[in-house]
C-alpha cells in the first residue's frame, strides 16, 4: 500500500477496526492522500446529517420498525445445507426465540469454520468432523446380548478405530467412564481383552433380566468419541473451503478440538456464547440472528434498531429478555409494568409497597392522558420574569 496513503489512514481519527476495515476494502486501489481526504470528509458529513435528533422517541420506532414487518413474516423450519436430518427454525419463531432470550433454541446448530491446512482437504475436513460428531459405541464393533452367561460381549472393529483414528485403548478406556459419568448408571461390573479388542459388561444383579437389557441399551449408545451434545455433522463445500453444520451446539468443547478456526466458528445459541466468550459476543450475535432472521424472509430492518433492542438486553451484563421476566417486568415505572402483562398483580404488589410513579416514561403517560416527555413535549418553556 502506499506509504503515504497509510500515513493518512493512520491520522484519521477513527476506530482502530475501521482503519481495518478501510485498508482491506482499498487494498490494490490507485488512490490519492487528497482523495482518501474528501471521501472520509464526505462519510462523517453523511454520518453527522443521519443521527438521530436530541429527544427522538427511538424505542418506539424501533419497535414499529421491527414489529411490523415481524406480522409479515412465516413460520416455517427451513432444511439447512440442503440436508434433510439439520433443520434449523427460522421466521417468526426463531425471532420470538431471540427476542425471549431462551436458554436453548428449539433447533440448536453450528457453522464451524477450519483452520487454513484443514479447510482445503476433505479428508481432513472429515477427521476434524468425526472429533465433533458424537459416535455411539455400535459404530465401532457388534454388541450381543449373552443371556445364559447374563452379558454384554462388545467385538471392537479394528479396522473401523484406525478409519475414525481411535485407538482401541481409548475406546476401552472412555466407555465403563462415560456410562457411570455422564449416563449415571453404576449397577454393573466390566472386564476387557484389549488384545482381542473385547469387552465384556455383567449387570451387578444377575437374576433380572431387565437389568441385563437396560445395561446393553446403555452400551450400545454410550458416546465413545465426539461431543455429547451434537447429534450429526454435515462437511460442505462453500467459496473453495469445507464447513461444517451441526446439529446440536457445544462451543466451549469445540474451540478445544484440533483444526477449528474459533475467530470465525459461531452457534446459534445466544446464552452458551454470552457464558463462553461474554456479554459483548452475545450483544453481536443477537445482532447478527435477529437481521439474518428477517433478512431471509426479504425484509430488510435498519440494523440501528436492532443495535438498540440488542443494547437493552444486555446492559446489566446478563442476557435478558424483553418480556416481563426481563426488561418489561424490571421497569421503574408501576403503570408501565401493569400495562404489559398480570396488571393486578403488578398493581397490588406496588400498592403495599407504597410505590410511586414518576410518569416519566412512554406509557404511564399515554395511559394519564399527558403528553410524554419526548419530541415537543420534552420542551417545557420558562418565561423570564420582568423586573
Amino acid at each position: 500500500m502506499n506509504p503515504e496513503f497509510e500515513e493518512a489512514i493512520r491520522d484519521a481519527s477513527l476506530p482502530d477496526k475501521t482503519k481495518q476495515q478501510l485498508r482491506s476494502f482499498l487494498e490494490g486501489k490507485e488512490i490519492t492522500r487528497e482523495q482518501f481526504s474528501t471521501i472520509l470528509d464526505r462519510v462523517i458529513n453523511e454520518y453527522m446529517n443521519t443521527r438521530i435528533e436530541a429527544c427522538e422517541a427511538v424505542g418506539i420506532i424501533a419497535a414499529q420498525s421491527i414489529g411490523e414487518p415481524g406480522t409479515q413474516m412465516t413460520m416455517r423450519t427451513f432444511h439447512y445445507a440442503g440436508v434433510a436430518e439439520i433443520n434449523v427454525t427460522l421466521g417468526l419463531p426463531r425471532l420470538i426465540e431471540i427476542m425471549d432470550a431462551r436458554k436453548e433454541p428449539s433447533t440448536p446448530t453450528m457453522t464451524i469454520y477450519l483452520q487454513e491446512e484443514f479447510s482445503g482437504d476433505r479428508d481432513r475436513a472429515r477427521e476434524v468432523s468425526w472429533q465433533i460428531e458424537a459416535a455411539p459405541l455400535h459404530e465401532f464393533g457388534d454388541i450381543v446380548i449373552d443371556m445364559e452367561n447374563m452379558q454384554i460381549v462388545v467385538q471392537l472393529n479394528a479396522a473401523v478405530c484406525d478409519k475414525r483414528k481411535i485407538s482401541v485403548a481409548d475406546i476401552v478406556e472412555i466407555a465403563p467412564r462415560k456410562i457411570r459419568d455422564r449416563r449415571h448408571y453404576r449397577d454393573f461390573d466390566h472386564e476387557v481383552d484389549e488384545k482381542g479388542a473385547v469387552m465384556y459388561f455383567m449387570p451387578k444383579d444377575k437374576e433380572s433380566y431387565q437389568n441385563l437389557f437396560q445395561l446393553a441399551e446403555h452400551v450400545r449408545n454410550v458416546i465413545v468419541q465426539g461431543i455429547d451434545d451434537i447429534e450429526r455433522v454435515v462437511v460442505r463445500k462453500e467459496s473453495g473451503e469445507y464447513i461444517l453444520y451441526t446439529e446440536g451446539s457445544n462451543l466451549k468443547d469445540v474451540f478445544e478440538v484440533v483444526g477449528v478456526d474459533t475467530t470465525r466458528t459461531r452457534t446459534n445459541n445466544i446464552s452458551e456464547i454470552s457464558q463462553v466468550l461474554g456479554i459483548e459476543a452475545a450483544r453481536n450475535a443477537i445482532i447478527h440472528e435477529a437481521l439474518s432472521t428477517l433478512n431471509e424472509q426479504g425484509i430488510m430492518v435498519d440494523v440501528r434498531h436492532i443495535m438498540l433492542v440488542a443494547d437493552m438486553m444486555c446492559m446489566d451484563g446478563e442476557v435478558k429478555q424483553i418480556g416481563r421476566h426481563g426488561i418489561a417486568g424490571e421497569k421503574e415505572s408501576v403503570l408501565s409494568r401493569a400495562a404489559f402483562e398480570v396488571t393486578v398483580n403488578h398493581l397490588l404488589d406496588a400498592a403495599v409497597a407504597n410505590e410511586v410513579d414518576e410518569l416519566s416514561g412512554v406509557t404511564e403517560n399515554v395511559i394519564v392522558g399527558q403528553p410524554i416527555q419526548l419530541g415537543t413535549g420534552d420542551v417545557k418553556l420558562i418565561a423570564k420574569p420582568l423586573n
